[in-house]
C-alpha cells in the first residue's frame, strides 16, 4: 500500500481514490497478505456469483475461475448466462464449459430465490463463496409482483434470503475446505451519502429518487454484512462488504450517462474494480477476518459523516423488518 497519508486522502477524495488512479497507485505496494493470491488458490472450491451476465459479475467470476473454482453463474436470463460464459471460456485458454454452469433466478422474486435455492442446494453439496453482485439503478419507483420496492429486493431482501437459505451449503465449504467460506457483498461508496432508512425501507415516503435508493438499499448491505457476520461466523462462514470504487460498466453507461462522460475518461476497468472481491474469496482468513467494509484490499470506514451513523436500536428494527420481509 502507498504511505498510509496517501491511502487516507485517496480514501477521502473522490476522483483520485475512486478512479483508476487510486487503484493504480495502490497495486504497488499490495503485498504479503494483500498479495495476489497464488494460482490455484481456489482449486476445488465451489462458488456462485450473482449479476454475472456482465460488468463486474463477469470480472469477478472469470478472477474466480482463473484461481482454479468452478463459478456458477447466476442471471435472470438465461441467454444472457450463455453469452458470458462464452466470452469467458475465450477469455481464459483451456477452461472447460462444466466449470461455469449457468444458473437462473430473479433475485427480487422471493418466491424464485427460494425455489433456485432449493435446487442449488441439491445440485452442490458444497459452496466455498457466494457473491452478491446483481443491482440495478431504476429511475422510477416499482415493485416487484410480491409488492416491494425493486432496489429493496434485489440488493436487499434476496441476497439475504439466498445466503440464508444455502447456508448450510456455504458451512459445508468450510468443513470440506478447513478454511471459513465467504460471502463477498458489492455494495457501493454511494452508501456514505446516505443513512439506514429503518423506517421506510420500502422508499414510499419523499420524492423517489434512483440513486437515492441505489445508496440506501448499498447502506443497508453494509449494516446486514455485520449482522450476518455475527449470525454465521459459528458455522465457519465470514461475511465481507466492499465498494468497488468507479469502474466502467454497462451499468454505469445505461444508468448514470452524465457521469460516464465527465468520469469516464478516469473509470476503472471491470477487472480492477472486480479486484478486492475476487481477492476475499482467496485471500487468507486471518488476514480478513469478517463484518468488515473493503476498498482496494484494506477495510475502510463504514462512515464519513455523522448524520449516517445508525444506532444499535435502528440496526434491530432493520434486521426485524428484513426477517419478516423475507419470512
Amino acid at each position: 500500500m502507498p504511505g498510509a497519508f496517501l491511502d487516507t486522502v485517496l480514501d477521502r477524495t473522490l476522483v483520485p481514490g475512486y478512479s483508476r488512479i487510486g487503484y493504480l497507485l495502490r497495486r504497488p505496494g499490495w503485498t504479503g497478505d494483500r498479495a495476489d493470491p497464488p494460482r490455484g488458490a481456489l482449486s476445488g472450491r465451489t462458488a456462485l456469483v450473482t449479476g454475472a451476465g456482465g460488468g463486474l459479475g463477469e470480472a469477478i467470476a472469470t478472477g474466480l475461475v482463473r484461481l482454479g473454482a468452478t463459478v456458477h453463474l447466476l442471471v435472470r436470463s438465461h441467454d444472457k448466462g450463455v453469452a458470458a460464459q462464452d466470452r469467458i471460456l475465450d477469455a481464459v485458454p483451456g477452461l472447460s464449459r462444466d466449470r461455469l454452469p449457468v444458473q437462473v433466478c430473479d433475485l427480487g422474486e422471493l418466491a424464485e430465490v427460494r425455489a433456485f435455492a432449493t435446487r442449488f442446494a441439491a445440485e452442490v453439496d458444497a459452496l466455498d463463496v457466494l457473491v452478491h453482485n446483481a443491482g440495478l439503478l431504476p429511475s422510477q419507483r416499482s415493485e416487484t409482483s410480491e409488492g416491494n420496492e425493486l432496489t429493496l429486493a434485489v440488493h436487499v431482501l434476496g441476497p439475504l434470503l439466498l445466503t440464508r437459505l444455502l447456508a448450510g451449503t456455504l458451512a459445508a465449504g468450510a468443513e470440506r475446505s478447513g478454511t471459513p467460506s465467504r460471502v463477498v457483498v458489492m455494495s457501493s461508496g454511494g452508501m456514505y451519502a446516505q443513512p439506514l432508512r429503518d423506517d421506510d425501507l420500502q422508499f414510499r415516503t419523499g420524492d423517489y429518487g434512483g440513486t437515492a435508493a441505489y445508496a440506501r438499499t448499498k447502506r443497508m448491505q453494509v449494516v446486514l454484512t455485520g449482522l450476518l457476520a455475527d449470525e454465521l461466523g459459528p458455522r465457519g462462514i465470514t461475511v465481507h462488504a466492499l465498494h468497488p470504487g468507479w469502474a466502467r460498466t454497462p451499468g454505469v453507461t445505461g444508468s448514470l450517462p452524465l457521469f460516464d462522460r465527465v468520469v469516464g475518461p478516469v473509470l476503472r476497468t471491470p477487472e480492477q474494480g472486480a479486484d478486492t472481491a475476487v481477492w476475499l474469496a482467496a485471500a487468507p482468513a486471518q488476514a480478513i477476518g469478517t463484518g468488515r467494509f473493503w476498498h482496494d484490499r484494506a477495510p475502510r470506514p463504514e462512515h464519513y459523516l455523522a448524520r449516517t451513523r445508525e444506532t444499535p436500536a435502528q440496526r434491530e428494527r432493520f434486521l426485524a423488518e428484513v426477517d419478516r420481509l423475507t419470512g
